[in-house]
Parts: structure tokens; C-alpha cells; sequence
């Protein structure tokens, strides 16, 4: 039997907006009331009817989030943090996979729009004028986390990400290392770019030339690390680190030249970018940029409730630290 507010008011002989207020929190409630209708509430087993309030208050405290692929530690370890500050602040949250597919993000997109989520959050490649363009024509709040609009009209949360590959590298210089080579993600994404500046700018500071049979594409998985180093160990001039610009394809890496007989770090250092589980869980343990995951999508979250509740932001694009951690994979 589906019990409705209608039985909760007639079984605690009170009006069903005293018990609508009671389930609402309103303060404006006796306190005896308060208790009769609670009781009457567990008695019954009522579960509120959380379409019906959304209707009733235009909200259905629940948030869309738009993830490229829940599977990967990067992303889980993001989605852990904005499902926390959404439970704190009392939002249930919807998530889907967009495979970072444009297509797909658009409709996504729109499916959560059509659920009348309060607010989404969207992690994905690149921000494309149609992806603004959307954002901007819907009557919610967007933030992004872990992803960049170069034209800065969205809200975001992010590092620097130039800042760390630039630190990454020369770290790798201050090793000692002249032939480093770089492994992106395969995706022109801004955030790759900025990865890959940074990377150029460590060398444009020694006044050394890139040598581009240095620089491979990968796609974030372990198996493009492997396919790469095996790419860089078959050339005439092996480099002597290698800067990647996930932990995931760096365990690739290490792995991968480990298999051909060569030592990490002795015969090749290996960095690595985000400071994921996977980085104390390879051996030699894995040096690498600290991304604050988490945080990232806490941060993300919080900003978003700002702007679902309408409270003041100072600012709408947050840049969060980022640190190095050095371990053994080298020197």
C-alpha cells in the first residue's frame, strides 16, 4: 500500500500542511505537533515523494554530473569528492558516462535537463562553443571541474596545469636529465596543451631545442604507456626520463621498460601527473604531480551549491595548489 500525506494527517489528526511543514523542516511547527507527526510518520512507513515537492518548490535537489568514464581512478576519486559536499548539503546526485564523446556530452547534457536537475557538474574534453552554448541557454547552474573553457564564461575548478608540467620538467632537468621525453593524452584537450607548454617551457629556459621523436601520444591507459616507451626505447638516442602526463600510463611506462631489461629509475626515470592510488602501488614507487582530486570535485561541488542557492561568488574560476611528491622511480 502506497501511503500518501493525506494518511499521515488523518492518522495524526493534524492538516497535511502541518505535515508538509514537519517534513520540510519549518520551524513553525509546536513542538508537540512536531513529535506526533514524526511518529505517525515512522508508524506508516511514509516515505516522502521527492517529484511531488520538486514540483511544488520548482527544485528537485538533485544534481546532474557528467563524468567521462567512472572506471578510471582519476575520475572516481573526483566523483568521490562532489558526492560528499552533495551529501552534506542534502542533494542527491544523478551520474552518466559521456566516453568523452562531443555528441554524447551534448546529449547528456540535455537529458539532465530534462530531469530538471538543480545544477550539474561536467567533467569532459574540450569546451566547444556548442557546449557553451547550451550551458548558457539552460536556466541551471553549470560548474566544470577538471576541465577548461577557454572562453572563461563558465564556472571552473582546476590547477594550473602549465605550472605543474613545467615543474615536473624541470625537476627531471635538475636530475640531471637532457633527453626527457614527454607522453600526452591523445585528445587536443586545453588541458593537454597546457600540459605540453609547460613541458616546452622547461627546455626554452636551458635554451635546449625539443626533439619531437620525444613527444608521443597516448590515451591515458596503462596499455598506450606501453606502447610508448616501447616506441622510445627503439630509438637511436634513448631518452633518460620520461615526463607522463597520467599515473596510469606511467605505470604503463615502468612496466614496459622493465619487460625490455631496463631499470627504473637507474636506466630511465619515470614522473608521472595526478597522484593517484596507482602511484605507491607500483615499484619503484611512482614521483608525480599531486592533482587534488578530491578537492577538485569538493571545490566544485560547494561552488555549485553557491550558485543553486544563489549565494555570493567571489570567484568563478578557482585555480587550486598543486605539489610535487618524489618517490623512487627517481633519482
Amino acid at each position: 500500500m502506497n501511503i500518501t500525506i493525506y494518511d499521515v494527517a488523518r492518522e495524526a489528526n493534524v492538516s497535511m500542511a502541518t505535515v508538509s511543514r514537519v517534513v520540510n523542516g519549518n520551524p513553525n511547527v509546536k513542538p508537540v505537533t512536531r513529535k506526533k507527526v514524526l511518529a505517525t510518520i515512522e508508524q506508516l512507513g511514509y516515505r516522502p515523494n521527492a517529484v511531488a515537492r520538486g514540483l511544488a518548490s520548482k527544485k528537485t535537489t538533485t544534481v546532474g554530473t557528467i563524468i567521462p568514464d567512472i572506471s578510471s581512478i582519476f575520475f572516481a576519486e573526483l566523483a568521490r569528492g562532489i558526492e560528499d559536499i552533495a551529501t552534506m548539503y542534502k542533494y542527491n546526485m544523478i551520474l552518466s558516462n559521456s566516453d568523452q564523446n562531443k555528441d554524447k556530452e551534448l546529449q547528456l547534457i540535455n537529458t539532465m535537463l530534462e530531469k530538471q536537475v538543480d545544477g550539474i557538474l561536467f567533467m569532459g574534453g574540450n569546451i566547444t562553443d556548442e557546449h557553451v552554448k547550451q550551458f548558457e541557454s539552460s536556466s541551471i547552474p553549470v560548474v566544470l571541474a577538471a576541465t577548461y573553457d577557454e572562453s572563461n564564461r563558465i564556472p571552473s575548478v582546476n590547477i594550473d596545469y602549465e605550472a605543474a608540467a613545467f615543474e615536473a620538467t624541470s625537476f627531471l632537468i635538475g636530475k640531471g636529465n637532457e633527453k626527457i621525453a614527454f607522453i600526452s593524452g591523445q585528445d587536443d584537450t586545453l588541458i593537454n596543451q597546457q600540459k605540453y607548454k609547460g613541458y616546452v617551457r622547461a627546455f626554452q629556459e636551458k635554451s635546449w631545442s625539443i626533439d619531437d621523436e620525444y613527444i608521443l601520444k597516448g590515451d591515458y591507459s596503462y596499455d598506450s604507456g606501453l606502447e610508448a616507451v616501447d616506441q622510445l626505447l627503439t630509438l637511436n638516442e634513448k631518452p633518460t626520463a620520461v615526463f607522463v602526463a597520467s599515473d596510469e600510463m606511467a605505470l604503463g611506462v615502468i612496466h614496459g621498460a622493465q619487460d625490455k631489461g631496463y631499470k627504473v629509475p637507474e636506466d630511465l626515470e619515470v614522473f608521472g601527473f595526478d597522484n593517484t592510488r596507482l602511484a605507491t602501488m607500483v615499484r619503484p614507487t611512482l614521483s608525480t604531480i599531486v592533482q587534488p582530486m578530491y578537492d577538485i570535485g569538493a571545490v566544485a561541488m560547494r561552488l555549485l551549491t553557491k550558485y543553486m542557492n544563489k549565494e555570493e561568488v567571489e570567484e568563478k574560476k578557482v585555480v587550486l595548489p598543486h605539489r610535487i611528491v618524489e618517490r623512487t622511480s627517481t633519482k
